[in-house]
C-alpha cells in the first residue's frame, strides 16, 4: 500500500516530463529538467506551475521545472527531510513558518502532523506568495465573533499534510484560542470538500484562502472564495490580533506576520480584517547545485512578467515578492548570484530575512 501511495503522489512527475518532452522543440529536449514538489491536485501552485512549465518550454529555456503533486507543503518537509536521493535534484515549495515549526517535530504539539523533527537549514531560491489561509476562518453564522466562540462547533480544515489549510489552522485554534478536537468537531479534508461543507451548512466555520504580496497592494482570491460568494449569503470572518500572532510566534519560534486586510478585499468584508500570513518559497537542500539554482532563478525571473497575465496565482508576483525574506545566510549562493546580476539583491533590504529556530 505504501508503494502504491507513493506511486499515486509522484506519478505526476513522469506524466509532466512526458508532456515536456513532447511539447518541447528539439533544442529544448536537452534542457535540464528539475522536479518541483507542490501540493494536492487542484491547488493554486499546481496549476500555476504547470503553466510556468509550458511557458519555459515555449521560451526554449535551458531549465524546465516539472510540477509534482504531493499531499501538501508539510508533506514536502518530511519528504525532503528523509529522502536524500532528492537533495541534489529536487526543488520543493514550502513556507518560512513551516521550516521553523518543523524543528519542533515529534513534540506533543507537532507529532500529529510531523512525528519527527526536521532540522535542515533549507536554502531559498525565490518567493512564491504570502498565504493567509488558516490564520483566519470564514462563517455564515455572524453571531460568532472570534475563534474562541468555536468551542463545541463544527470546524472544517484542510488536510494534515497541508501547512496553512490544515496544520497552521490547528496550531492557531489550539495554542491561541484553546479549541481542540476534544471540545470541538474538527474535520480535516480537501479545500473543495471543506468549502462545500460550509456552503451546505454541515459545518459552522471553515478555512478561507487568500494570497498576498509584501506591499499588500495585490491579492489573489482563489476560486473557492468565489464559490462561497456565489451562495448570496453574507460571509463573516474570524480574524486574529497582533497579540494573537505574537503568542503563536513565541510558542513555536516562528515568524508569522500580522497584517490588516483593507476593507472589501474579501466578499462582504466591510471593515479591516486582522489575519496572520506566512511567506511561501521555492526551497532546496543545502547541497543543491549552485548552477542549477542560478539557472532556475534566471529562468523564473525572465518568464514571470508574462505569467502575471496567465494565472491568478502569478498576479501577485513582483521582484519584491521574489526576494522578500532572502539573505546571504538563507539563500542558495547560485540564486544570490542571479539576483545580483538582475540588480534585485538590494530589494532584500526591504524585508526581514527568514531565520531558523535555535537548537
Amino acid at each position: 500500500m505504501k508503494a502504491l501511495r507513493r506511486l499515486h503522489y509522484f506519478a505526476a512527475t513522469a506524466i509532466l516530463a512526458g508532456v515536456a518532452a513532447i511539447a518541447a522543440p528539439q533544442s529544448t529536449r536537452a534542457a535540464e529538467t528539475i522536479p518541483i514538489l507542490l501540493c494536492p491536485f487542484g491547488c493554486g501552485p499546481m496549476a500555476g506551475d504547470t503553466i510556468l512549465m509550458n511557458q519555459l518550454i515555449k521560451a526554449d529555456s535551458d531549465v524546465i521545472l516539472l510540477p509534482q503533486e504531493t499531499p501538501g507543503y508539510m508533506y514536502n518537509i518530511r519528504e525532503m527531510g528523509k529522502n536524500k536521493s532528492k537533495w541534489k535534484n529536487f526543488i520543493f515549495k514550502t513556507e518560512d513558518t513551516l521550516i521553523q515549526v518543523a524543528y519542533a517535530g515529534g513534540s506533543p504539539e507537532m507529532k500529529e502532523f510531523l512525528p519527527e523533527a526536521v532540522k535542515i537549514p533549507w536554502k531559498i531560491l525565490y518567493g512564491e506568495t504570502w498565504w493567509g489561509q488558516g490564520k483566519f476562518l470564514g462563517t455564515f453564522d455572524c453571531s460568532l465573533k472570534t475563534m474562541a466562540d468555536l468551542k463545541g462547533k463544527r470546524i472544517s480544515l484542510g488536510l494534515r499534510g497541508q501547512s496553512d489549510w490544515g496544520v497552521f489552522a490547528r496550531l492557531v485554534l489550539e495554542h491561541v484560542y484553546g479549541i481542540t478536537p476534544k471540545n470541538a468537531d474538527i474535520r480535516h479534508m480537501t479545500p473543495g470538500q471543506l468549502t462545500q461543507q460550509l456552503i451546505d451548512g454541515a459545518t459552522d466555520a471553515a478555512v478561507v484562502p487568500i494570497g498576498a504580496e509584501p506591499n499588500m497592494k495585490e491579492f489573489m482570491i482563489p476560486g473557492v472564495v468565489r464559490q462561497l460568494e456565489a451562495t448570496g449569503k453574507k460571509m463573516c470572518y474570524l480574524g486574529m490580533t497582533k497579540a494573537d500572532i505574537e503568542k503563536l510566534n513565541k510558542k513555536f519560534q516562528a515568524e508569522w506576520i500580522h497584517v490588516n486586510l483593507p476593507p472589501n478585499t474579501l466578499p462582504h468584508q466591510s471593515k479591516p480584517l486582522g489575519i496572520g500570513v506566512n511567506r511561501a518559497y521555492a526551497v532546496v537542500h543545502p547541497t543543491f547545485p549552485e548552477d542549477k539554482a542560478y539557472k532556475t532563478v534566471m529562468a523564473v525571473a525572465k518568464i514571470a512578467p508574462k505569467m502575471k497575465k496567465l494565472h491568478a496565482l502569478w498576479r501577485v508576483w513582483s521582484p519584491d515578492l521574489m526576494t522578500c525574506g532572502l539573505s546571504e545566510e538563507n539563500t542558495n549562493p547560485g540564486a544570490v548570484k542571479a539576483y545580483k546580476e538582475l540588480g534585485w539583491w538590494k530589494l532584500t533590504k526591504k524585508c526581514k530575512p527568514m531565520t531558523y529556530p535555535k537548537g
